[in-house]
């Protein structure tokens, strides 16, 4: 049987679904592109062509040579992000998802009360100063785990996961508890694996979370050698010098503010742009898993 051809009010539809996403399309792509040509642009460039360009007239690395061949600093400051995005994430999926599957079982002792306590966390803290405090007597300042454990679980990524875990049939547990496995044995060879598209959202989220922060390590780290890429960035951006243990590097000729700025976004922005593709099928999967009824 041969198929049906497309009418012309269907022809016409497809066609104008297929222009607005091009132009959305444009619309996120073009920034984009005009950071990435900006950050090209020589200073001669861009007094003639102003702050923003699409295409450059000739490739200009001066402002990447500032960013990436100025001494240890900036390649220091990428191992103390990728450490922190590498071990606190997996610190975080780890607490979230034990506590989440704690709460999520109906036979837990206490388990409304241990909620609200949580749930009141989103909306009353105890504030900086408070947590300075705390972070001081813990003996962790200037250390790399003042980055990571202060936000070791978060309430709301905590509330989604264990209403997804509440989502799961109970008959799995059921029959798992038959067979004789323990609750950790249920937690990480049946509920984990058929949860990894919450998961890998949930862990999304914390990575970007710990790839964007600087306002921790700006208040808790005093070490040039400890400071993640994203204060390194802000530093060179505010002061218009790289700084390192030793010395203090003035630029005598240094590129324009806008080329300037626009490298900072593209080396602190691509490496995460480049893992995120790996994980998309895992958050597209589970990106409405906040709206599972538990």
């Amino acid at each position: 049987m041969s198929s049906l051809k497309p009418t012309a009010g269907e022809r016409l539809f497809d066609g104008v679904n297929m222009a607005v996403l091009v132009m959305l399309s444009l619309m996120f792509l073009i920034p984009f592109v005009a950071v990435l040509s900006t950050s090209f642009i020589s200073a001669e460039e861009s007094m003639r062509r102003g702050a923003f360009v699409l295409i450059p007239e000739k490739l200009d690395f001066t402002a990447y040579d500032l960013l990436l061949n100025r001494g240890p600093l900036i390649f220091n400051a990428y191992k103390v992000t990728i450490f922190k995005v590498v071990v606190g994430t997996f610190l975080n999926l780890l607490f979230t998802a034990t506590l989440a599957y704690g709460l999520s079982r109906k036979q837990l002792p206490g388990r409304n009360g241990l909620v609200l306590i949580i749930f009141l966390t989103m909306i009353f803290h105890g504030g900086l100063i408070p947590t300075y405090m705390l972070i001081d007597n813990l003996s962790i300042k200037d250390t790399l785990w003042a980055l990571i454990i202060p936000g070791l679980v978060s309430a709301w990524n905590l509330f989604i996961l264990r209403n997804f875990f509440m989502s799961l049939p109970e008959e799995l547990e059921e029959s798992a508890i038959i067979d004789g496995a323990s609750p950790a044995v249920i937690l990480w060879k049946i509920v984990v694996p058929l949860s990894m598209p919450a998961i890998a959202t949930i862990g999304l989220f914390y990575a970007v979370h710990h790839w964007n922060d600087w306002f921790g390590a700006s208040i808790y780290i005093n070490e040039q050698s400890k400071l993640p890429i994203q204060v390194v960035m802000r530093n060179i951006l505010l002061s218009g010098v790289t700084q390192n243990e030793t010395q203090l590097e003035f630029v005598h000729d240094p590129p324009p503010a806008a080329t300037l700025k626009s490298a900072i976004i593209i080396v602190s922005t691509l490496p995460i742009l480049f893992v995120y593709p790996f994980i998309q099928r895992y958050f597209v999967k589970g990106v409405m898993v906040g709206s599972i009824k538990g």
